[in-house]
């Protein structure tokens, strides 16, 4: 079997399908795709991006189908490489993203044999990826093509020049707002707060007029560009706010909350919760309602919204929690939550901020500056790992300068590889935050760590003692270390990426927490 034409054929189905990014992890198996998209790429119809590590590229082509919106093939030799596709799989499934695994194959009859770089591969990325080719896909989730390749092929004479890249049109859901716009006009003395998580840029204008036009005090996570835009309805330290004092009703918009009042709500069942969102999901074990659509369709087909108010005065004391925070970074200046607020200042006027999960996402929405809006941000906010994280920024951002990604160390080391693609990439002011504290600082919050024994607690909280500096070295970064905010007035980015390791003063750091946790709700 000469492997250039179903090469040729699966390429082609991309085209038609309006696949117009790829990036390709080489091997010898997958050598007659890489043939293929080469041409295509002369003729002008692809962009393709190179990567040496699998699980990197995936993540980085999820975060391509972030900001185009568009589907993204990555291409993999056969073997192990293909379940290196798995943890970016299972993030654009819950994201319900458009990646398209493209992965070759040894023929059917080597599967189960033994035989060298022969797994069996369909159906390896169970119910996260829909297998079948393109005529049954609806484009909201992650695709799987398996190609079964030989490792010797011919190429034809194939040019792509009579071809063309179709449009790709993901299916619509079908709109049922009824039972949600009665739910919005009900009990509105019960108490409404609407928790608004990661966003689309189409969808930010109708949720901002949406919640000024509903009135109720909100939570707006950065990940939806709105958190500074909706300060006069936002309700400071809200998640503490909300634990003492549950309303009767929330409203979720976007993707899951990375605040802990979100996973209160599993036990809170007598709080009634909508959400809408792209994936359909509600987000929680208990029972709840959900609504899948995208929020610039189901806003408006709500029509006329009823003002609900702030029913439990949450807003009243808004101001004082302010002020109170405000005062708590001032009397610890070089804590972790006051270098982030000093930095997110630097943060703001860049072209995009990403925010790695756990304990960065949580003190940015907490602790950072408020007055300058920061309209696009991102997270992998899927299945809230803190698996390739810088990749999928490195994905999102990769034709944009002076972008921001601000992670932590561990997650940092998870994804050693993702510095590779810097010389395919915009590294103008390009910026990576590390904040370097020793360790898995976010666990040591949890109050179970308290309860148990000191050599469990080290393996929770991981400690560590890297010198990122390597880090920098290692892929051609700049490196600036901050310990405190004055050390901040070095920082100066230029056309290379700056790796900005941010290293906390520990004593601060657990002072300020503890009068935090003292803090008067």
């Amino acid at each position: 079997m000469n492997s250039w034409y179903p090469a040729l054929e699966v390429v082609k189905d991309c085209l038609k399908a309006g696949v117009r990014e790829f990036v390709v992890c080489a091997g010898a198996r997958n050598a007659a795709l890489l043939e293929a998209l080469a041409r295509a790429e002369m003729a002008g119809l692809v962009r393709v991006w190179r990567h040496f590590e699998e699980r990197s590229a995936g993540f980085f082509a999820l975060g391509r189908t972030m900001e185009t919106r568009q589907p993204c093939g990555v291409v993999t030799t056969s073997g192990t490489a293909v379940a290196e596709l798995l943890p970016a799989v299972i993030e654009a499934f819950y994201q319900a993203r458009p990646l398209v695994a493209i992965t070759a194959d040894r023929p059917a009859a080597s599967r189960g044999t033994g035989a060298p770089q022969s797994i069996t591969q369909p159906g390896i990325f169970g119910n996260h990826a829909w297998q079948g080719g393109f005529a049954d896909w609806d484009g909201n989730g992650p695709l799987h093509l398996n190609v079964e390749c030989e490792e010797e092929f011919t190429a034809g004479e194939e040019n792509f020049a009579t071809e063309s890249v179709g449009e790709f049109s993901p299916a619509k859901e079908k709109l049922n707002v009824a039972m949600l716009a009665r739910w919005l006009r009900e009990e509105h003395y019960k108490g409404l707060v609407v928790l608004v998580g990661g966003l689309e840029p189409d969808a930010r204008e109708e949720v901002f007029h949406f919640c000024q036009d509903l009135g109720a005090p909100v939570i707006a996570e950065a990940t939806s560009g709105l958190r500074e835009a909706l300060q006069s309805l936002a309700i400071h330290d809200g998640d503490r706010v909300l634990k003492a004092r549950p309303p009767g009703k929330i409203l979720r918009l976007g993707e899951v909350p990375s605040g802990r009042f979100w996973r209160d709500l599993e036990t809170l069942t007598e709080v009634s919760v909508w959400s809408v969102c792209r994936n359909g999901l509600p987000g929680l074990v208990r029972d709840s309602m959900v609504l899948r659509g995208s929020l610039e369709r189901v806003l408006p087909a709500l029509g006329e919204i009823e003002m609900a108010d702030d029913a439990l005065d949450y807003l009243s004391g808004a101001g004082g929690r302010a002020v109170r925070i405000d005062e708590l970074l001032e009397a610890y200046p070089d804590s972790e939550p006051a270098l982030l607020r000093a930095l997110s200042h630097y943060a703001s006027l860049g072209g995009g901020l990403f925010l790695g999960n756990s304990l960065p996402i949580r003190e940015w929405n907490l602790f950072a500056q408020w007055q300058q809006p920061i309209q696009s941000v991102r997270a992998n906010r899927g299945v809230n790992g803190i698996d390739g994280q810088i990749s999928t920024w490195l994905g999102w951002s990769a034709e944009v300068s002076e972008t921001w990604a601000v992670v932590g160390d561990l997650t940092a080391l998870y994804d050693l590889a993702a510095p590779f693609v810097l010389g395919q990439i915009n590294c103008q002011g390009r910026v990576l935050v590390v904040i370097n504290n020793g360790g898995g600082k976010i666990f040591e919050r949890l109050p179970r760590l308290k309860s148990m024994s000191p050599r469990a607690a080290e393996w929770m909280t991981n400690p560590q003692s890297a010198d990122l500096s390597g880090l920098a070295t290692l892929w051609g970064m700049d490196h600036l270390r901050v310990r405190t905010a004055d050390d901040l007035d070095q920082f100066s980015p230029g056309e290379k990426a700056m790796l900005l390791e941010i290293i906390p003063d520990a004593k601060q750091s657990a002072q300020f927490w503890a009068a935090w946790d003292r803090m008067v709700v």
